[in-house]
């Protein structure tokens, strides 16, 4: 697990130069090793200032950040028959042996921008990867985007990273999200993309509410599994509600030591669910309480990590570097957490209330809208998070199977379009008949930046100040930014 960086040189030779800045950027504690290489040249060291050492002149560079989860992972890049690579992600079903990017390497050798598609088009996984040829750099992205990828270009470089702020700092102030289920060629004229995989919105399919629940428990089950193989213990970031609930109850059944991990500022009413939660369901749980003082503290480290000043993604990206900083403190490698099942199966109130408005197609628009959005709203901020404490985020829900199951399903068999109508509701009907408690099949959808008490308490922070929530948070960002490039 680590970061990845690419940079091709439209100018001249100082491609690899440009990408040990890059990489200079994503200095963390959990990093082993730092990687940088040619087309042909691979140079590994303890710290990225060490890979100056001795100069590497050429077009294009690759790089890799490299922070060990499983023993069988290793220091990138890696070399090709005719060229280099690197491979940031997992591949599914995970071999148990072969590091992923052994496995990645030996489907990337021929062709390579053929072989690239076909990974994409045919490979289960979540990952990213960038091979460095002579001339240029191919690059891709698995169909849901759950590991972060951002490019860049202007008349000197074009590049790409796991992180915005190692684009800045090469001058590519203008960044876009990679679009999931795509490759990119980037050469001295810039970049080309082709889409490989996506989602598409097609007609629903009729079912019955019966099949639908057992075709999902199925499909959870696989993917859960998958997530947790090889694994002797993983933490569930553990909010007590439906989606963290079946995830933790499905890595148990998986024959895997589950800690629950629950965060939260004090004196929330969800912590004590949570508790009760975790009694019934027979899992550990460790209870992390916070104080306004510590929320205040994290926020500048949060808002530079997540690159964005957004109140909501700020409000939920603290829980998730509170849980990830817990997992890592119990030495806890894989985090496992619930994420895009709202997006899946209707779990918010704004779906309900588009039906009502205007009607069950564009309901069914808006739901996949966010579904195939769902990389940039809460994926890329959530595993950056993780990763900055040596934490690999996994999430079943974010799985290409389970993505092409929920979007064909009829709006009806996710939510009852009336006024506070059910919503989620194949994903309960899922939970029931795995046996889940009453309590957890039937809770209201509750948000976590409401539940944790970080909502709250941001707004109460700016208006101390004197300003707004996104104007306080802003100039947080901006301070940080500037002391830190």
């Amino acid at each position: 697990m680590g970061s990845l960086v690419a940079a091709v040189d439209k100018q001249g030779n100082g491609a690899p130069e440009a990408a040990i800045k890059m990489l200079g950027m994503l200095v963390r504690s959990s990093a082993r090793s730092y990687g940088i290489a040619s087309s042909t040249n691979i140079r590994i060291r303890e710290k990225p200032e060490m890979l100056n050492d001795k100069r590497i002149e050429s077009r294009v560079a690759i790089g890799h950040l490299f922070s060990e989860v499983l023993n069988r992972d290793e220091p990138q890049p890696v070399l090709l028959k005719d060229a280099v690579m690197v491979f940031e992600g997992r591949l599914w079903p995970s071999s148990t042996h072969k590091p992923d990017v052994e496995v990645a390497a030996e489907k990337l050798q021929p062709e390579h921008e053929n072989s690239a598609e076909a990974l994409i088009r045919e490979a289960g996984g979540d990952f990213i990867f960038a091979i460095a040829e002579p001339e240029r750099v191919i690059a891709g992205r698995d169909s849901i985007g759950s590991r972060p990828l951002y490019y860049g270009e202007n008349s000197n470089f074009a590049a790409l990273a796991s992180e915005r702020k190692a684009l800045w700092k090469i001058g590519l102030q203008a960044t876009d999200s990679f679009p999931p289920g795509s490759i990119a060629i980037a050469n001295k004229k810039g970049f080309e993309f082709k889409l490989v995989k996506t989602l598409v919105l097609e007609k629903p399919r009729q079912t019955s509410m019966h099949a639908a629940a057992r075709t999902l428990q199925r499909l959870l089950e696989q993917s859960v599994k998958y997530r947790v193989a090889g694994l002797k213990e993983v933490a569930v970031a553990f909010s007590g509600g439906l989606d963290s609930s079946i995830v933790a109850f499905l890595a148990k059944q998986s024959s895997v030591d589950v800690h629950l991990i629950h965060v939260s500022l004090e004196n929330q009413l969800e912590t004590v669910y949570a508790i009760k939660v975790a009694e019934e369901l027979r899992l550990p749980i460790h209870v992390c309480l916070f104080k306004e003082e510590d929320l205040e503290q994290v926020i500048p480290k949060v808002l530079w990590i997540i690159e964005d000043s957004k109140p909501l993604n700020l409000s939920i990206g603290v829980p998730i570097f509170w849980a990830a900083e817990k997992a890592a403190s119990m030495k806890l490698k894989v985090m496992l957490a619930g994420q895009a099942a709202d997006e899946l199966f209707a779990g918010y109130r704004k779906y309900v209330e588009n039906y009502l408005s205007f009607g069950e197609e564009k309901a069914r628009k808006r739901i996949f809208h966010d579904v195939t959005s769902i990389h940039e709203n809460n994926l890329e901020r959530d595993c950056k998070l993780c990763s900055l404490h040596g934490v690999e985020l996994r999430l079943p829900f974010a799985d290409c199977g389970i993505a092409e199951f929920a979007t064909r399903l009829p709006i009806n068999i996710k939510m009852k379009p009336q006024p506070d109508g059910l919503r989620k509701i194949v994903l309960r009907k899922t939970a029931k008949n795995m046996g889940l408690p009453e309590t957890v099949v039937e809770k209201p959808k509750k948000a976590m930046q409401y539940t944790t008490g970080v909502d709250k308490t941001l707004k109460r922070l700016a208006k101390e100040k004197e300003t707004s929530t996104k104007e306080y948070l802003r100039r947080i960002l901006e301070d940080r930014f500037k002391r830190m490039m």
